[in-house]
């Protein structure tokens, strides 16, 4: 499929102050690892391609297994990812496909065991963000790879 619209180009300040924005509270507390498994778990469960492509090759980049990425999918069953992960995982899940019964006290009292205040916010906030550009990637059907050679993954192999 090819790319709907270069959205970036039309709205570049915003778009910039996005990424900044996305830039700056993956540089939280949050373990980098984990910052990668959260914004790859958003964007499989919006669909966005170009997200998955771009947070696969990150997370590879960074040291991240590609069994575990292979895993991602079905992480509750797995026995690859520790506790903490999982209740990022959960909280991942809760607020990309939001609803009441999606953040009830027993998710949140999950996450609050593995989490800080600070770190809740800043996981929200990640998780947050990827889902807002998950809807530009997905909306405007950005091309996988595309950004490749500029964020420095072109030669990134999983």
């Amino acid at each position: 499929m090819a790319q709907r619209l270069n959205y970036s180009s039309f709205v570049p300040e915003a778009y910039s102050k996005l990424l900044e924005l996305d830039a700056l509270v993956g540089k939280s507390r949050l373990s980098p690892p984990l910052v990668h498994l959260v914004r790859l778990r958003a964007s499989q469960i919006n669909g966005c391609l170009f997200c998955i492509d771009i947070h696969s090759k990150q997370a590879v980049r960074d040291g991240e297994s590609t069994l575990r990425l292979l895993h991602l999918n079905t992480w509750q069953e797995s026995p690859l990812f520790s506790e903490q992960e999982k209740a990022a995982l959960l909280w991942t899940e809760a607020l990309t496909k939001l609803s009441p019964e999606s953040t009830n006290d027993i998710v949140y009292e999950s996450v609050k065991t593995h989490f800080d205040d600070t770190e809740i916010s800043q996981l929200s906030m990640i998780i947050t963000l990827i889902n807002a550009l998950n809807r530009f990637g997905v909306g405007f059907r950005a091309e996988p790879g595309s950004l490749d050679r500029i964020l420095g993954l072109d030669k990134v192999k999983i």
